[in-house]
């Protein structure tokens, strides 16, 4: 936070605001293409997590859709590793937003992740309470896995 109460601009909750802000005067259809496009910038996995994939329990079960999560610190920063079925681009992209927000800022900022960003986006209501309730899942998931990395000193 700065001096005035406002986010640092290499805060997690700074990245949100900028990316909500992308998302607030479009109509669902554009919201909906916009996530497709941020679908477009997850990485697929590497060689490394493809076998981690196999043989550690990363998926979000709460969610109907495919969604695998790796929640690492670097040097005290966020490493969002993720991979999320090709056959869900708005749940994909997503994940590339929660990525884009989260991954090299301090893991202690990503406590600051709010479920009611989704709100503040428009979703909601374009996709559904079902996918809605998958979306809060990998927040979660998201947001304990930092916690965790924080606690254990990472």
């Amino acid at each position: 936070m700065t001096p005035d109460g406002r986010p640092s601009v290499n805060s997690v909750q700074h990245r949100l605001d900028a990316i909500v802000g992308e998302f607030a005067d479009l109509d669902g259809r554009e919201k909906l293409e916009l996530l497709v496009d941020f679908a477009k910038g997850l990485q697929p996995l590497s060689r490394e997590y493809e076998a981690r994939k196999a043989a550690e329990d990363r998926r979000v079960h709460e969610c109907q859709t495919p969604v695998f999560l790796w929640t690492e610190a670097e040097d005290g920063r966020a490493k969002l590793t993720a991979e999320v079925a090709p056959e869900a681009p708005t749940v994909k992209g997503f994940v590339a937003i929660l990525a884009e927000a989260v991954n090299g800022r301090p893991i202690g900022d990503v406590a600051a992740l709010s479920d009611e960003f989704l709100d503040r986006m428009g979703l909601i209501d374009i996709l559904g309470m079902m996918r809605a309730r998958g979306l809060r899942a990998i927040v979660a998931r998201v947001k304990r896995g930092f916690a965790q990395c924080e606690a254990a000193g990472s």
